[in-house]
Formats: C-alpha cells, sequence, structure tokens
C-alpha cells in the first residue's frame, strides 16, 4: 500500500515537475498596479527585461491603474495559475488596500503565491515652492494656521501617500485635503503645476524635480536618511514624530494555485538577477534597495506590512474614500 501511495503521489508530481522544467514556452505577462513611467512600473519593466534576457523569452509589461491599485490585484487573483500572469505588487495591492477594506475582492495572503520582494525604499515629503515652508516643523505651523488650505496629492486611494498623509495629519494634528490620482505621474504634474501643494512622494520619482528645484524636500519617511538624499533629515528627526514611518516596497507574486516548482524556478531567476550588477545598479539610481527572499519571507513580511497598516487606518480613521 505504501508502494503505490508513493507511485501515485510521483505520478501526480511528474506533470509539474515536467512543466517547471520547460517553463516558460511563451510569453509571460507582468501586471503593473499603476501607470507607465511610475515607480513601480520602472521597476516592473527591468525585471521583465532581466528575465527576457535570462530566458530568451518574451516578458510583456501590463500597466493597469486605478483603485489604489486593488483594479490589478483583482486581476491578477483571478488569472488562471500557470505562471504566465505575474502582478509586480506592492505596499498598496497587498497590504494598505487589506487594512483599508474589510471587504476587498481578494485576499492577499489566501489569493497569490508570494515569490520575492524585489525592493524596499522610502517616500519623500515634497512641496511646491509656493508653500512658504522649509522644514517640517514650518509646514505644520502653517498648516495649523490655515486650517484645509493645503490640498495634498496621492498616488491613489489606499497608497503610501494616501495613508502617509492621513498619518502626518493626525500626529500634528493639521486639516488637510486628500487629492487622490490614478498613478503619480498624474499626481506630480498637478503638483508642479501647484494645484497641489505638498505630496509623500516615491523618491524614485520625485527626485529629478527636487533637483531641479520645482519641488521642495523636506524629509524622509524611514527611521534612517537616504542615501540619494542625504542631506534631508528623516520626519522623525525634523518634527520629532517618534514611530512615523513609511516604507514603500516591490515584490512579485503570482495567482495562488500556481505550481510550487513554478514558483520557485521563478524565485531562483528574479533573485539571481536581484544580485547581478546590471538589475542592481539600475534599481540603485532610481533609489531603490534590491531585496530578494524566499517565498516563505514575503509571505511573512505581507503579513507584517498588513497588521501594521491596520493599525495605521484604525488611528487616523483613514477611509478608502
Amino acid at each position: 500500500m505504501t508502494g503505490w501511495f508513493f507511485i501515485v503521489t510521483a505520478l501526480t508530481l511528474l506533470p509539474m515537475v515536467l512543466q517547471a522544467q520547460t517553463y516558460p514556452t511563451r510569453p509571460i505577462r507582468i501586471i503593473v498596479p499603476f501607470p507607465p513611467g511610475a515607480g513601480t512600473d520602472i521597476v516592473g519593466r527591468a525585471v521583465a527585461q532581466s528575465l527576457i534576457q535570462a530566458w530568451k523569452q518574451s516578458v510583456v509589461v501590463d500597466n493597469r491603474p486605478g483603485a489604489g491599485g486593488t483594479i490589478a490585484g483583482e486581476l491578477v487573483a483571478r488569472a488562471t495559475p500557470d505562471g504566465y500572469t505575474l502582478m509586480l505588487g506592492n505596499v498598496s495591492t497587498l497590504a494598505i488596500a487589506r487594512a483599508l477594506n474589510p471587504k476587498l475582492s481578494y485576499e492577499p495572503l489566501k489569493d497569490f503565491a508570494p515569490i520575492t520582494l524585489i525592493t524596499t525604499s522610502e517616500n519623500v515629503l515634497v512641496l511646491h515652492p509656493s508653500v512658504p515652508a522649509t522644514t517640517v516643523k514650518e509646514l505644520i505651523a502653517y498648516a495649523k494656521a490655515n486650517p484645509r488650505k493645503l490640498n495634498y496629492g496621492s498616488s491613489g486611494n489606499g497608497t503610501t501617500s494616501h495613508l502617509g498623509g492621513a498619518m502626518f495629519a493626525s500626529m500634528t494634528g493639521i486639516d488637510m485635503t486628500h487629492v487622490p490620482y490614478k498613478g503619480s505621474a498624474p499626481m506630480l504634474t498637478d503638483l508642479l503645476a501647484g494645484q497641489l501643494q505638498l505630496s509623500f512622494s516615491s523618491v524614485p520619482t520625485a527626485l529629478p524635480h527636487i533637483k531641479s528645484g520645482r519641488l521642495r524636500a523636506l524629509a524622509v519617511t524611514l527611521p534612517a536618511r537616504s542615501s540619494m538624499l542625504p542631506d534631508l533629515p528623516t520626519v522623525q528627526e525634523a518634527a520629532g514624530l517618534n514611530g512615523f514611518e513609511i516604507s514603500l516596497w516591490q515584490g512579485i507574486v503570482a495567482p495562488a494555485a500556481t505550481p510550487r516548482a513554478i514558483v520557485m524556478k521563478l524565485n531562483q531567476q528574479i533573485t539571481a538577477s536581484l544580485r547581478t550588477p546590471d538589475l542592481k545598479d539600475k534599481l540603485t539610481a532610481q533609489g531603490l534597495d534590491a531585496v530578494g527572499n524566499t517565498p516563505e519571507q514575503f509571505a511573512a513580511y505581507i503579513r507584517g506590512e498588513i497588521d501594521k497598516w491596520t493599525k495605521v487606518v484604525q488611528a487616523t480613521g483613514a477611509r478608502a474614500e
């Protein structure tokens, strides 16, 4: 009986092993939850190119923006679990969306097979030059003297730029108006035009405008200073806001029932690519730290982020609007 059990098990697993050995045999699609030109899009295209070089197979980036990334999340959660539809998820699609919406159409910890964490980075608090503040403390004082005069933009409901602003307002006692966009690119367009006054933007998307002087940077959002903006203080040190922390991160996931052998093949190739100077340097140039970990480690990371942002939502009363 035991011998037959092992034979049946082996025959059951054999097709999956053979499938992984030949994978990929056709184009792979990486769904990106934000528009072309956004930070997530830049990372998605860099990862796609690394897979093309390694496997000599077409890898297509498919941008599906909207609803803070949840449109893409639902699409991938319901996709055929064969390794040919992936998503470059991030803190919004895989953690904040769940914290904001208990009735989310997908469950990050059940509907996806984590593959690996790709990058981490910080946000930067940036102002339009028309705002008369050059430090975080001056911004807080101005906001208190001018309630609801400041509009802060985000790359969508349920993003770090949304909840980061809500957390900042809650911790400082100021009153600002949140204006969500479908991605960071259109938000930055209005910020640069002066229709918005500030944003907690990603460093990669804001950095060119900071360097040109079209935006004024006040502070970064991690406990440690940024290697890309070493002269900027953190929000914690600039305003004494202990516990204020926003971490941007991005990682690859597949639909939940994707064969384990294919998940591991993707994990091994992507993490190997993240160690190459070519991909690592591309990401570093964008202000991103390349990571690369196991599917289990990535799953635990997602779980921790959901817990953290759930506490922020409860404390601020933030809504998906």
